[in-house]
């Protein structure tokens, strides 16, 4: 049963491989099954899913999942010249001998091929840079870098990478080639511009011609047999006669001494020797038989695929478009510039994004079908993320040698900063205009104010002797200022000496009314206390701050202060002295005391009344 279900689950790990390369385009097949199935079961587990159905199920409903099993499949392990010797060796023996047997004005050309997050491309960069010098290697090297996974594109497109990244280069380097930006470090933009960066599947989509340096290491090793062979088939054809191929430590070219010349099996550095390239594709070509079982290439089928090995190779994205309206063509350049795929093929037209964005082609497919005329549109604007592109679209109906319409050619011709110099010309242009009307103004302005200067030359001559006697009167009035000063001066002092007489007098007022035995309780007019002096304390055993601004007749302290009541009202009224009143009272110690009490008006504007408590000198009060 365990045998059954292994060859069940091959079928399933097939059909979810199947199911990514039709759905997202990315197609595994050719990878080795063992890491591969690893990596896939290892995301199912993170997800807590046992089976590839149950897998792709998750898939289905969780756009998501695809970016997360990507990553875990598409493990990137780069870093500045990583593994130094085979660097050095580069650097030593293959790029002296490339720069030799390379003319002095020709371009050199050199691809990555998976870049990951773009360590490798920007260190050959530097490598030619130290090679050549700077101004050469802007001049003359261009570096293709490529990778599927779009996450990795992104970061190397920046540029950006963080000081331990940068710790395998030396402080020169470091300081030579980056910028610092925040806490990270930025390539250098006139350098970085020589690096093109762009998505590539090398198991399905053409390779980059004519290259004098391949670098593509530790990229194979994931890869099955027949995918590797399929692989170094492309990149023979890649490579000009005697160009270089450079693998990682773990890649070797076995059996293939009839092309590639080792240079270091150590270092895994290899030379493509003299002769024709062939064919790079060995996907079912047309072929005849010939006497006992021998097998070679027609001249047409040859003819077919070296004709579609340009076409997917022309450096303009171009899509083409059958008359049932299915995309029958999309070259390596359109794949790249608008997230197509080979997969894509054979879909209807309308069913892809670039039929609508940036510019709605269908209706001018179809006006161009009918009108049997070119079409263009100029300048379309295509956003992507912060980045805005300019297109110039070409439609153009193609008919067959009968006569009918065979299909529809787009073609894409990239006119960005044709289009950006376009607008800063004309914003300079008009600028110029501007400034050019402003310096006549400017002009004419400058000849009335001289003759205003002439004028104001004789003002200011008068202006200076009124000046002169301002300047008198000025001093007059300053030393009437001083005068004045003098004054408040002393009016300040007078101010000053008031203050401490009132302050004397407040605190001899204190000192009598505090310094008074009897007790003497001032009240305003709602009766509530406003002062109780010393006499008071003694008398009735009540703190001021106990009953300052406390209703009167609500205190108890031992004076009935309800039989006061009518006395305080009445003299509140009149505003006259009242007759002493005689009260029975206890004093603070509890002892009985005879009280006599006497209203006085206070502050006769507010109202007020000023109680004098003295107790009979019989009770003394102790």
């Amino acid at each position: 049963m365990g045998h059954v279900r292994d060859v069940e689950t091959d079928e399933e790990l097939e059909q979810l491989l199947g199911f990514l390369r039709d759905a997202r385009g990315f197609d595994f097949t050719g990878y080795k099954r063992s890491s591969l199935g690893r990596r896939i079961r290892k995301r199912m587990a993170d997800v807590e899913t046992e089976t590839y159905a149950d897998y792709r199920d998750r898939l289905e409903t969780n756009a998501d999942e695809f970016n997360a099993l990507f990553n875990t499949i598409l493990i990137n392990v780069t870093s500045f010249f990583r593994d130094p010797d085979a660097w050095t060796f580069l650097q030593r023996e293959v790029v002296p001998e490339l720069l030799a047997d390379t003319a002095a004005d020709e371009e050199i050309r050199v691809w990555s091929a998976g870049c990951s997050s773009g360590e490798e491309a920007y260190s050959l960069a530097i490598m030619f840079a130290e090679a050549m010098g700077v101004e050469e290697a802007l001049n003359r090297v261009k570096i293709y870098a490529t990778d599927v996974d779009e996450e990795a594109l992104r970061d190397a497109r920046s540029g950006l990478y963080t000081a331990k990244a940068l710790e395998p280069l030396s402080p020169e380097l470091r300081d030579t080639y980056f910028e610092q930006n925040g806490t990270r470090f930025t390539f250098r933009s006139d350098l970085r511009r020589r690096v093109i960066f762009g998505r590539h599947d090398i198991t399905r989509d053409a390779p980059i011609s004519r290259l004098d340096l391949l670098v593509c290491r530790n990229t194979l090793m994931y890869f099955n047999v027949e995918a590797q062979r399929q692989i170094i088939d492309r990149f023979h054809f890649a490579l000009r006669e005697r160009g270089f191929l450079f693998l990682g430590k773990a890649e070797m070219l076995l059996n293939d001494a009839e092309r590639f010349e080792v240079l270091s099996m150590r270092q895994r550095a290899f030379r493509r020797r003299p002769g024709d390239a062939g064919p790079p594709y060995h996907s079912a070509p047309a072929k005849i038989r010939v006497g006992a079982g021998t097998e070679k290439l027609t001249n047409a089928a040859r003819s077919r695929q070296l004709r579609d090995l340009i076409l997917d190779a022309n450096p303009a994205p171009a899509i083409a478009v059958d008359g049932e309206g299915t995309a029958v063509l999309i070259n390596g350049q359109a794949r790249a510039q608008f997230g197509l795929s080979s997969n894509d093929i054979g879909r209807p037209f309308q069913d892809l994004e670039i039929s609508y964005r940036p510019v709605e082609l269908r209706s001018l497919i179809e006006q161009a079908t009918h009108e049997r005329r070119t079409l263009r549109v100029n300048g379309a604007e295509r956003r992507v993320g912060e980045e805005i592109q300019y297109f110039d679209i070409l439609i153009q109906p193609l008919t067959g040698s009968n006569g009918l319409l065979a299909a529809t050619n787009i073609t894409f011709t990239d006119v960005t900063v044709a289009t950006q110099l376009k607008s800063e010309n004309k914003r300079v242009r008009e600028d110029l205009e501007t400034a050019y009307e402003e310096l006549q103004s400017t002009n004419e302005e400058l000849e009335t104010t001289n003759e205003e200067l002439q004028s104001s030359i004789e003002e200011l001559e008068t202006t200076n002797e009124e000046l002169q006697s301002t300047n008198e009167e000025l001093e007059t009035t300053n030393e009437e200022l001083q005068s004045g000063n003098e004054e408040l001066e002393t009016m300040n002092e007078e101010m000053r000496t008031r203050t401490e007489e009132l302050d004397e007098a407040r605190a001899f007022l204190e000192g009598v009314v505090t310094s008074i035995a009897a007790g003497v309780v001032v009240l305003d007019k709602e009766l509530r206390v406003k002062s109780w002096n010393r006499g008071a304390v003694d008398m009735w055993g009540l703190r001021p701050d106990e009953v300052i601004d406390e209703p009167f007749f609500a205190l108890d302290f031992g004076l009935p202060t309800e039989t006061l009541l009518p006395a305080v009202e009445k003299c509140l009224e009149s505003g006259k002295r009242t007759a002493p009143s005689r009260v029975s009272a206890v004093n603070r110690i509890g002892r009985p005391i005879t009280c006599n009490v006497l209203c006085s008006p206070f502050d006769r504007h507010n109202g007020g009344v000023v109680l004098l408590l003295e107790a009979d000198r019989g009770d003394n009060g102790d």
